[in-house]
């Protein structure tokens, strides 16, 4: 299948550069693209690979090393000097969202090396991106392991295997690319530093533009070859460029006044640890070779840190990336080295080609620069316009940490941080009979079945003589990702004496805690006269916090309809993912004073879902002094955990057990 023309994508200049970028300089870690869907995110990435220069490798190597300097721990070496060798492209590797972590590190066949004592290793997926690209399309829906092993083996240039004792390790130097869509959730914070730029891209509004993608879009589908030719001209001019950057990029100087450049800026931004100034030291370098200069200056520092900072200075999960222009600009201004006194006239100007200047002549660019709040809402209340006298919306307070809700059991969902779980990663707890390859094999188990067979099957030599029916496989037990489905009562009693705040502060806290143990979330309201989706299941907990700063309070509490609409989206859950448990959060006071018998109506449906087994937690909002226990009731009889509202903190949990502990002691 023929490319797109790389030079043909219309728009999306940040993207263009650090694409560009990262082939020149491999070693600044990637790209990861944020956009929405349609914005010719994959477009771009596979057009790249066309741009880039073809390599020479050992033809007997599945590791494409390079002849002029072959790697010396190559499993298919060590390579002779004389070794045939022939040219070929740069290849594009894509990795599955779904590929297992053999597939992409490679495997070990465990079978030979028990038998035949030698080391037979298939390679994986970064193998074979070695001197290449590696794209991953959707890397936010990657499992986390797999991102840390990619991101690994980036940042290092080398991917090692390691199986029951035998290791291998080969050279693993690629240019990775990821593309994601925010809507679908986030990275978390520690993954998306370890890329290296990130660019955020959305579609054009400018109608003449809009109508070039779609006429450039429609000439292609009718003639690839000709719509190619076309480009083929600004395509091979722009691989020489990039060509004659790599050679450029060695003798490029960063001098000590771009050091302290740098270093101030990212000081300024308050990024975490240093990983941002060595990458944005390593970007501006690759820009200056790109614009042909020997030596690092401002506008490529700045060019750098727009792509290089802004996923590294969110202060929380919710914040999302950007980087504030004019704090840049002044950052950079701040750390221009001090000027050589001049004893003329104050009203002299500055001298020709002063980057002082430069902020007040730059254009306001892309809205990268947004603030670090998640949420619009004001602090206080807001009076709503929908014609409820009654209606209003509460801000949320600080989230903070919240304790640990798990779902009963043992499951086998995809690996998360919530509750135990059969996965393919953990401690092994046993192991499966044969012909159940889950969990990866297991050496003890597979010699022990194999060691009383041994002399009748005239075993000779080193190695055991085995079948297949002999190998076994480890049974891991670890942490698996719920959907956490949040039932949360918005009726009028709900706004009284500030108690939604709390509330969203409490859901907030537990939405920030789904969004560390990779899980996914859905929101369920009720007030008035019936219960609403206000968020159907989604891994982007980003939106449910969205959905909640904004959620109003007023009216009745239809108690009975927001159980049984819960009910629903839990049944249809299941149906569309079976093998991800739910975890039902109901927060309410307990009070049902909507429709005919609402008492009557909450408690069948509560023994509905009592009856389907889902695990359910009733945080109990009810406060004063006078309390009715109505929350504690209803978490009775759905068979749930009762859970106050000034216990969802971790801390409150750690108080409550040293009391408990403290009056233990003293009764002794």
């Amino acid at each position: 299948m023929r490319s797109y023309p790389f030079t043909a994508v219309v728009g999306m200049q940040d993207l263009r550069l650090a694409l560009v970028l990262s082939a020149i300089s491999p070693a600044i870690g990637g790209v990861l693209v944020r956009g929405e869907k349609g914005t010719a995110k994959s477009t771009m990435v596979r057009a790249l690979a066309g741009l880039l220069p073809s390599v020479d490798v050992l033809e007997n190597c599945r590791f494409s090393c390079d002849p002029a300097a072959p790697d010396p721990r190559c499993p298919d070496g060590p390579h002779r000097q004389d070794e045939a060798a022939h040219r070929r492209p740069a290849r594009l590797v894509e990795l599955p969202v779904g590929a297992a972590e053999d597939r992409v590190v490679g495997s070990l066949n465990l079978e030979r090396a028990l038998s035949e004592g030698v080391t037979d290793y298939q390679p994986g997926l970064l193998a074979g991106a070695h001197r290449g690209l590696l794209y991953v399309d959707e890397v936010n829906l990657l499992h986390d392991h797999l991102v840390d092993t990619l991101l690994d083996a980036a940042a290092m240039g080398r991917a090692t295997v390691e199986r029951e004792g035998v290791s291998v390790s080969h050279a693993a130097r690629f240019v990775l690319i990821g593309t994601m869509n925010p809507e679908e959730g986030e990275l978390r914070p520690q993954l998306l530093d370890r890329f290296g730029l990130t660019v955020e891209v959305t579609s054009s509004r400018e109608p003449e533009q809009r109508v070039e993608v779609i006429r450039r879009r429609l000439a292609y589908e009718s003639d690839p070859d000709t719509f190619a030719a076309g480009y083929a001209e600004s395509d091979a001019a722009l691989a020489a460029d990039i060509a004659a950057a790599q050679r450029l990029l060695g003798s490029v100087r960063l001098t000590e006044a771009a050091l302290l450049q740098i270093a101030e800026v990212c000081a300024s931004f308050q990024v975490d640890g240093m990983r941002a100034d060595i990458v944005t030291a390593r970007t501006a370098a690759a820009h200056a070779a790109w614009c042909g200069r020997d030596e690092v200056s401002t506008e490529d520092i700045r060019a750098a840190a727009r792509l290089a900072l802004p996923h590294r200075r969110r202060r929380n999960p919710f914040d999302a990336p950007g980087i504030d222009e004019q704090q840049l600009d002044q950052a950079l201004q701040d750390a221009q080295p001090p000027q050589d006194p001049d004893p003329g006239p104050e009203d002299d100007g500055p001298g020709p080609g002063s980057g002082s200047e430069a902020p007040a002549e730059q254009p306001p660019g892309d809205a990268g620069g947004s603030s670090g709040d998640p949420g619009g809402a004001p602090d206080g209340d807001s009076q709503g316009d929908g014609g409820q006298g009654d209606q209003r919306t509460v801000g949320a307070g600080s989230p903070y940490r919240a304790r640990l809700l798990t779902v009963q059991g043992t499951g086998s969902g995809a690996q998360g941080r919530r509750s135990r779980a059969i996965t393919e990663a953990g401690r092994t707890v046993g192991v499966h009979p044969q012909g159940v390859r889950e969990g990866g094999p297991h050496l003890l188990a597979t010699v022990r079945a194999a060691a009383p067979h041994q002399r009748a099957r005239g075993r000779s030599g080193p190695g055991l003589a085995l079948r297949p029916r002999d190998l076994r496989y480890a049974v891991r037990e670890g942490k698996e990702g719920n959907l956490v489905l949040f039932c949360v009562d918005a009726s009028g009693s709900m706004g009284a004496k500030s108690r939604m705040r709390e509330v969203k502060s409490a859901v907030l806290s537990l939405l920030l805690d789904a969004y560390q143990r990779r899980d996914k979330v859905g929101l369920v309201t009720f007030r008035g006269g019936d219960g609403e989706l206000a968020l159907p299941p989604t891994i982007s907990v980003e939106a449910a916090a969205a959905r909640l700063e904004t959620l109003p309070t007023g009216g009745r509490t239809p108690l009975a309809e927001g159980l049984l609409r819960a009910a629903e989206v839990l049944r249809v859950e299941s149906i569309r993912d079976p093998r991800r448990r739910p975890l039902l959060v109901l927060v309410t006071d307990g009070r049902a004073t909507s429709g005919a018998d609402p008492v009557g109506r909450a408690h069948a449906a509560a023994g509905l879902l009592a009856g389907s087994g889902v695990s359910t937690v009733v945080v109990d909002c009810e406060s004063g002094r006078m309390r009715l226990g109505l929350a504690a009731e209803l978490a009775a009889r759905l068979g749930a955990e009762h859970l106050p509202l000034g216990e969802v903190a971790a801390d409150s949990l750690a108080g409550e057990v040293r009391a408990r502990t403290g009056a233990t002691r003293r009764a002794a």
